[in-house]
C-alpha cells in the first residue's frame, strides 16, 4: 500500500488572515497615496505652465510680440494668419489640457505679467486651496 500523499494549499482561515492583513494595509496607505496624486497634478500643471511659458517667450523674440486672446496657445504649433517671421512650431506636441483635462487659459494682457496664462485647478472655478487652487501667471 503506498503511503496517503499530502495535499498542500491555503486553509480557508489563512487566506482570511492575509485579507484582514491587506484590508488593514491598504486602509493605512491608501489615503496618503492618493494625498500625492493631487500634488503630483498640481506639480505638473506647474510644470506644463513653464513649458508654454518658454514657447510664448520664444513667439514673441520671433514675432515681436505676444500671440493675442484670439489667437491663443494655438499660435504656438500653427502660424496665425498675417504673423509675419513666425518660425515655429514652438512646442513639439499639441497644446495639452491641464492635468484635470481642461484647457489652460491665456489671455493679453495679463493683470500682473504681460500675458496670463492658469488654470483654475480641479474645480474648474477661481480661487479655492490645494487641488482647486488657481496655478499660473496672472
Amino acid at each position: 500500500m503506498k503511503e496517503k500523499e499530502i495535499e498542500r494549499g491555503f486553509t480557508l482561515i489563512e487566506m482570511l488572515v492575509v485579507l484582514v492583513i491587506i484590508t488593514l494595509l491598504a486602509t493605512l496607505v491608501g489615503p496618503k497615496l492618493f494625498g500625492k496624486i493631487g500634488s503630483s497634478k498640481i506639480k505638473v500643471a506647474g510644470a506644463q505652465i513653464e513649458l508654454l511659458s518658454s514657447g510664448l517667450d520664444t513667439y514673441r523674440l520671433d514675432v515681436g510680440r505676444y500671440p493675442t486672446t484670439e489667437q491663443g496657445l494655438e499660435a504656438l504649433r500653427k502660424a496665425p494668419a498675417g504673423v509675419k517671421h513666425w518660425d515655429g512650431p514652438y512646442l513639439s506636441k499639441p497644446v495639452p489640457n491641464d492635468p484635470w483635462d481642461n484647457p489652460y487659459h491665456y489671455k493679453l494682457p495679463g493683470k500682473l505679467n504681460p500675458y496670463a496664462l492658469y488654470t483654475l485647478g480641479r474645480d474648474g472655478k477661481k480661487g479655492g486651496e490645494k487641488e482647486d487652487q488657481d496655478q499660473g501667471q496672472f
